[in-house]
């Protein structure tokens, strides 16, 4: 089975692309993790990514879709890393709504797993003096680009003064979401077409979610749809109704429909 590589290199460019395109989070760390949920009775092996403040869990190292996620910023704690009788390392996050097991090759793939993972949720490296010089480094370089994505949806936003839609905590957005107005959004796109063509923001009641995207037809076309807060889900208001768990699959469906000709749009700083 294969180790963690030294820093995140997808194998084949186009799987990489296909992933981020898909995501529209950062990769900061990536390897083989076995995954049990509290629900669920055995583990089960996952090629692994953590981009932003979500795992990514992928069947295979050459998937370019994820099969299943878990978004980790609500992160409460995590438990020491310890061994088990076969020699892998386990250790457990503890979320909001439940626990997530995790379980590394070894005790090292272990621990730098939970360092990465601590350093995107707590903003913060983790003062570990077993950790490797070059994993702190790492750790370092991966926590100054994570403040910088939470300074520039957090910059995105303070030029309105409204009130945020609901269940907006800064990390569980898509990093494409920006506290913009409909035309502030359309200048976004407009003027900056090399950094992706979709935007998720408030609606106009400052209660729900829209989409503007603009797509390279003939001549660039620029859209509008709406995404209604149901409390437990978002509708997209299209011809027939599309009913999503969370708003980063609200993202991630308009990019597979359209077979990625639409792409989240993340700033450049």
């Amino acid at each position: 089975r294969e180790q963690p590589e030294e820093t995140p290199q997808p194998a084949p460019r186009r799987i990489f692309h296909e992933r981020q395109r898909i995501t529209g989070l950062p990769l900061y760390f990536q390897g083989y993790l076995s995954v049990r949920q509290s629900r669920c009775q055995e583990f089960r092996v996952y090629w692994t990514e953590l981009r932003g403040t979500v795992l990514f869990f992928y069947d295979d190292k050459k998937a370019p879709v994820y099969s299943q996620k878990s978004d980790i910023s609500a992160l409460t704690s995590a438990t020491n890393v310890y061994p088990d009788e076969n020699g892998s390392a386990r250790f457990v996050l503890m979320l909001s709504n439940g626990e997530l097991q995790l379980k590394a090759d070894d005790f090292e793939c272990g621990k730098e797993w939970k360092g990465f993972i601590l350093t995107v949720t707590k903003l913060s490296v983790p003062a570990d003096e077993s950790l490797l010089p070059g994993q702190l480094t790492r750790m370092h370089e991966v926590l100054e680009k994570e403040k910088k994505r939470r300074i520039v949806l957090n910059c995105s936003s303070e030029p309105l003064n409204r009130e945020s839609p609901p269940s907006s905590t800064l990390t569980a957005m898509p990093a494409c979401f920006y506290a913009v107005s409909r035309q502030e959004a359309t200048e976004m796109l407009e003027r900056n077409p090399s950094c992706g063509n979709l935007i998720l923001r408030p609606g106009s009641d400052s209660k729900n979610y829209a989409i503007t995207v603009r797509h390279k037809l003939d001549a660039p076309c620029l859209k509008h749809y709406k995404v209604m807060s149901n409390g437990t889900s978002y509708i997209i208001q299209l011809e027939r109704q599309v009913i999503l768990p969370s708003l980063q699959d609200v993202v991630s469906y308009f990019v597979t429909e359209t077979q990625g000709s639409l792409k989240p749009f993340i700033l450049q700083t």
